[in-house]
C-alpha cells in the first residue's frame, strides 16, 4: 500500500475517533468517552483505534523517527490521561473535579486532530516532500 493512502486511511480513522467522542462541552466529550469505558474497557480500546493504526503503521514502515514516534507517544498520554479519569469517574469523583474547566468545544478544536496528526504523518514519512 502505498503512503498517500495510508495517509488518507490515517485521516479517516481520526475522522472517526472525533466523531464518536463529539459533544458540544469538554464535560459531555468526557461523559462519552466514560459511557463507553463503563460498558466495556476493550471496546473502549478498540475506539481509539488511530493509537493502534499510528502504531501499526510505524511497525509496517520500519519509521521511528521523531515525528511518527512523537504520534505514537502523544496518543499514548492522550489514552492514559483519558483512562486515569475514568478511573476517577468510575470511583465517584465530581467531573468537575477532575476537569475543573468545562470549555465549549468548537469545530476548530473537534476536528483539529483530523488534520494535525495526518500532517504529522505525512511529515514523517516524506509523502510532503516527494
Amino acid at each position: 500500500m502505498d503512503l498517500v493512502h495510508l495517509l488518507i486511511i490515517f485521516a479517516a480513522v481520526e475522522l472517526f475517533e472525533s466523531n464518536w467522542q463529539k459533544h458540544d462541552t469538554l464535560y459531555g466529550l468526557i461523559y462519552n468517552n466514560f459511557l463507553i469505558y463503563q460498558k466495556n474497557i476493550f471496546f473502549y480500546f478498540i475506539l481509539h483505534i488511530s493509537f493502534f493504526y499510528a502504531l501499526a503503521v510505524a511497525i509496517y514502515l520500519n519509521n521511528f523517527g521523531f515525528w511518527m514516534s512523537s504520534i505514537i507517544v502523544i496518543k499514548f498520554l492522550d489514552m492514559a490521561v483519558k483512562l486515569n479519569m475514568m478511573q476517577k469517574l468510575g470511583a465517584g469523583v465530581d467531573i468537575k473535579e477532575v476537569m475543573p474547566m468545562n470549555i465549549k468545544m468548537t469545530n476548530l478544536f473537534r476536528y483539529f486532530n483530523v488534520v494535525l496528526y495526518p500532517f504529522c504523518f505525512a511529515v514523517a514519512t516524506g509523502v510532503l516532500f516527494k
